[in-house]
């Protein structure tokens, strides 16, 4: 069974950065073939893709955290990390991370992200 974990959130002040960490288990060996996404929810706000990565390394990512956030994978570990450098208070949200494999995605929890000015 598949499962997907995030972790890496936190308090952060504006300017600042965190790594989140999306982790898969239960793909040993697909991983490697699956695309990786991330979303955010604000307060009150509708659920935005954040960015995505294939399985072949594609990325990309929204306009409006280009240029500040990136996104990897090392599928070794069956991991993909959100890099995210000069965070502002808007990216303040829960952030999601999803596998997808055959058009079936699988969630994760997703882990807190506050930033403060």
């Amino acid at each position: 069974q598949v499962s997907v974990a995030e972790s890496g959130g936190g308090l952060v002040q504006a300017g600042g950065s965190l790594r989140l960490s999306c982790t898969v288990s239960g793909m040993t060996l697909t991983f490697a073939i699956s695309s990786v996404g991330w979303y955010r929810q604000a307060p009150e706000k509708q659920r935005e893709l954040v960015g995505t990565i294939s399985g072949g390394g594609n990325r990309d990512l929204s306009d409006s955290v280009k240029g500040r956030f990136t996104i990897s994978r090392d599928n070794a570990r069956n991991t993909a990390y959100l890099q995210m450098d000069n965070l502002k208070p808007e990216d303040t949200a829960v952030y999601y991370c999803y596998v997808e494999r055959l058009g079936s995605r699988t969630w994760g929890q997703g882990t807190q992200v506050s930033v403060y000015s």
